[in-house]
């Protein structure tokens, strides 16, 4: 492994696109120190210790949130705008051909996209320093309400700027790493959390061992949720173009047990967190009963948790694997699946494999999720990474590594997947 490193590091192209992506970190860590001006972030601190929709965007952004920095909305505004993007695809015929129209379809599809992330970040700006800033803010003017509104909003855009910034001309997703980074920066606030409670005797040694090692076993299932798939072998008969003969070989088609990612966890965590964050505006006993039966962490919370991961693993999978459009094109290319006739035969095929691959990944992926939340509750010690941090983590890490082994492979060198 460290062999594999250092040849990486003598590589100079690779060398300069992981040191620009590092720069890009501690530009992201230095924003994230610079607070919206007119804004006491202090008084912020006890509204964010509740287990409300913005206590999630915090702990995805890094704590930017909680401390009111320029980057308090994060990378989320853009998150939304691309999954607005993605549904909005399948029903407007238009964006649907420009997504079919190759690079510059894309391009046209990006512009629509950032347009949404301002607009979005425009509206989230706004209630921030509305409805959860209103108590934080020193100076209650016009002026001051604006101020803070472009000052989130260009955060915002900046990081989709830097994160495009990363992609291009760095190493990885620039999107994902930037969640990535925001993540993995509450980890030494979480490691503190743990050696305090190891110190007031809260824990022990042993507690601390035995978690560690569910928690790698915990990792380990991820990595073989993200890497497992069912190989469907596709077999192209030979075809003569002009002088030239093509086809004849042998391929197959890789579906993934868990083809929809980290996305059903985190549109279950916002969406559940939705309800009792608009019932804890509301000073009555029924709905600070309400509030009480959906904290994070309780049985009616979980149960609905896992129930909405599932549900949506199934529909973004459906949205993102059409089994119709593959197998058409299959049959376009003159290709077949041994044993079955082209069109509606293999559909028919590639549908129930589908099924059968996302109820296992979507079972998976909700248990996963929860079991964090269960192992804090049993052990009563901190987690550091909560399942929806823990699969963004491992995920991000291992997309990272596929590019730099790609990019070595390029150069005949032997990468860090064997």
């Amino acid at each position: 492994m460290l062999e594999t490193i250092r040849t990486a590091w003598r590589i100079k192209e690779l060398r300069e696109r992981i040191l620009f992506t590092l720069a890009m970190f501690v530009v992201f860590r230095v924003g994230s120190a610079i607070p919206v001006p007119g804004v006491d972030a202090t008084r912020l601190a006890e509204f964010f210790q509740e287990d409300t929709i913005f206590g999630f965007v915090n702990i995805i952004g890094g704590g930017n949130l909680a401390n009111f920095t320029i980057f308090a909305l994060g990378i989320m505004p853009y998150i939304n705008a691309s999954i607005i993007m993605n549904l909005l695809t399948i029903v407007i015929p238009k964006l649907k051909e420009w997504s079919q129209e190759g690079p510059e379809g894309r391009k046209k599809m990006t512009q629509i996209t950032r347009y949404g992330t301002i607009v979005i970040a425009l509206i989230q700006a706004f209630g921030l320093s509305t409805i959860i800033a209103g108590e934080a803010v020193v100076d209650r003017t016009t002026l001051s309400y604006i101020t803070i509104i472009i000052s989130l909003t260009t955060g915002t855009a900046f990081l989709m700027w830097m994160g495009e910034l990363i992609t291009e001309r760095g190493i990885g997703n620039g999107i994902s790493l930037l969640i990535f980074a925001g993540i993995v920066a509450g980890f030494p606030m979480g490691v503190a959390m743990i050696a305090e409670q190891y110190r007031f005797g809260e824990i022990n040694m042993l507690m601390i061992v035995l978690v560690a090692l569910v928690l790698l076993a915990l990792i380990v299932g991820i990595i073989g949720l993200d890497q497992g798939q069912r190989r469907v072998n596709v077999q192209y008969s030979k075809r003569v173009v002009g002088r030239k003969m093509y086809g004849g070989q042998a391929t197959h088609i890789p579906m993934k047990v868990n083809q929809a990612g980290v996305i059903p966890v985190i549109f279950a965590s916002v969406i559940l967190s939705f309800p009792q964050t608009l019932v804890s505006f509301i000073q009555h006993p029924v709905a600070q009963s309400i509030a009480a039966s959906l904290g994070w962490g309780t049985n009616l919370n979980l149960i609905l948790y896992m129930t909405l991961i599932i549900l949506f693993t199934f529909f973004y999978t459906a949205v993102q694997f059409d089994p119709f459009q593959v197998a058409g094109n299959i049959k376009k290319y003159g290709g077949f699946i041994p044993g079955l006739r082209p069109g509606r035969p293999t559909a028919d095929y590639l549908a129930r494999i589908t099924s059968r691959l996302t109820t296992a990944g979507a079972f998976s992926l909700a248990f996963i999720a929860v079991f964090p939340i269960l192992l804090e509750r049993l052990t009563g010690m901190n987690i550091i990474f909560g399942g929806t941090g823990l699969i963004i983590v491992v995920g991000v890490t291992l997309e990272t590594f596929k590019q730099i082994e790609s990019h070595m492979l390029m150069r005949s060198y032997r990468g860090f997947m064997r």
